[in-house]
């Protein structure tokens, strides 16, 4: 049993969590408009950009769950702590890396120190208020991560614009010191489960096998004699996945418990997740790239066009709860994953156009209400579908899904626009398509004697046609999450 915790420490336990998160969440994002700065200046090919990003969500997603179960065993407080600690070395390592292996690394450890975060700062204002004061307490943790994982990439490339892009790693030591002095002097250590275990085997082939895949899938996407390997190296990936799965379910103490999917409603919206958040991964990890590269925006304005997206959604997430009450989850799961689909789907001619305000703001708009009205009925779902002593590990199986999601898509999704930019530069050159052929999306061919203006033509062309087979593939998960959605919950 938690002692008891006055309001003024509760206080200071809400606002650890969100600086703790908040640097979690936003880095999960602010990467992505620093890509074209970091690929010049440590002279990186697209698929170990592709791994800056990817080596952070595998970590990531692959020890979230058994950062839940270490702050259970060891203490909330303890773990948390450690976690802050770490994520501030880690991301100073990120800004000291010279190379792109270094800062891959990196950003593995830094993943690590995440998974340590997420968990421990939901458990904490959980451990420290009362039922009759926790919904608001995680009502405002979650807002303020949602808005800080939105703001990542505005802050990230006004960052970019003005200073070097180690920066963008930078800026989370001074955050992470006064997380870490809040909590050390004013939140209070939870009480610690003795019998609490941990599932390390688990652990283990979950992260070798998002590790293979992610690898395989993001090397296809390189040349041609390396295509045996990747696809060797996926099904590697899949089939050690089938044996976590295997493990999980004769596990005594399982990260994941495999009990829970036999509830249709948590498998449906766990599969509504998957889709969804695949999608809105790989266009958001591609859009800024497209922006900076083919039309010329700084990083600061390629960040920038997350803000209406972020405002239409945190403002519609607040009134998602009243929505689901009146209409029922059934239906915001449906329609809000189909406008999202249709936010995606413009996207594809709003980046070939290029305009700021008339092209990729408005449907940036349009992508905010589609995740705004999903969000909140989405957790709603997940809690319902599982009793209350097992809600904790019910949301986080729902965010590690998540991530996975991410890190599939950047993985995959890699291949498909250096495809599509092949091709569209192809289509409208005939002529030039030798010179693109060995091309990667976001890497300028060499000119040949091709006139300079005439190589940005084609090379902008070509980068708005990868982007857009990036945005349609994420419109059609898009709509398949929408099915799922609907066989999520009852009306």
């Amino acid at each position: 049993m938690q002692p008891a915790v006055g309001s003024h420490a509760r206080n200071y336990v809400v606002w650890s969590a969100i600086l703790g998160s908040s640097m979690v969440f936003a880095d999960g994002a602010i990467v992505t408009v620093a890509i074209p700065q970091m690929r010049e200046s440590l002279q990186a090919s697209l698929s170990e950009m592709q791994w800056v990003t990817n080596a952070y969500a595998l970590t990531l997603s692959a020890f979230l769950l058994l950062g839940g179960a270490a702050g259970d065993a060891y203490g909330l407080r303890k773990i948390f702590m450690i976690g802050i600690a770490a994520f501030g070395l880690t991301s100073l390592w990120c800004g000291l890396s010279q190379s792109a292996g270094m800062l891959i690394v990196a950003r593995a450890f830094q993943g690590v120190s995440g998974a340590l975060l997420v968990p421990g700062s939901l458990a904490l204002i959980s451990a420290h208020f009362p039922p009759e004061a926790r919904g608001r307490a995680i009502g405002t943790w979650a807002a303020a991560s949602a808005i800080a994982a939105a703001l990542g990439p505005i802050l990230g490339g006004w960052l970019i614009d003005i200073g070097p892009w180690q920066a963008i790693f930078w800026i989370n030591v001074p955050v992470a010191a006064l997380a870490l002095w809040l909590c050390w002097r004013h939140v209070p250590e939870s009480a610690v489960r003795d019998e609490t275990t941990m599932d390390w085997l688990g652990a283990a082939l979950a992260i070798l096998g998002l590790g293979l895949l992610a690898y395989g899938l993001t090397a296809l996407g390189e040349r041609d004699g390396q295509r045996s390997i990747a696809l060797l190296l996926t099904m590697a990936g899949a089939a050690i996945l089938v044996l976590f799965v295997l493990h999980e379910r004769r596990s005594a103490a399982p990260m994941m418990p495999l009990d829970l999917f036999r509830v249709p409603a948590f498998a449906n919206v766990n599969a509504l997740t998957l889709l969804l958040y695949f999608a809105l991964s790989g266009a958001l990890f591609f859009l800024p790239m497209a922006l900076i590269e083919a039309h010329g925006y700084s990083a600061a304005r390629a960040g920038s066009v997350f803000l209406p997206f972020t405002l239409v959604m945190a403002v519609l997430s607040r009134l998602g709860g009243v929505l689901a009450d009146r209409f029922g989850t059934r239906m915001l799961l449906t329609v809000g994953p189909l406008i999202t689909a249709l936010s995606f789907a413009l996207l594809a001619p709003a980046v070939f156009h290029g305009g700021y305000w008339i092209a990729v703001v408005p449907v940036m708009a349009v992508m905010g209400v589609g995740m705004g009205i999903t969000v909140a009925p989405l957790s709603t779902t997940v809690m319902n579908a599982a009793s209350d002593e097992r809600i904790g590990i019910a949301s986080g199986i729902n965010n590690a899904i998540s991530r996975v999601a991410g890190l599939m898509a950047v993985a995959g999704l890699g291949a498909l626009a250096t495809f599509g930019f092949q091709q569209a530069a192809a289509w409208t050159k005939p002529e030039l398509t030798g010179l693109f052929a060995q091309a990667t999306f976001g890497a300028p061919p060499p000119s040949s004697g091709v006139t300079s203006g005439a190589l940005q033509d084609l090379y902008a062309t070509a980068m708005a046609g990868g982007f857009g087979l990036v945005a349609l593939i994420c419109a059609a998960a898009a709509v398949a999450s929408a099915w799922f959605g609907y066989r999520s919950a009852q009306t």
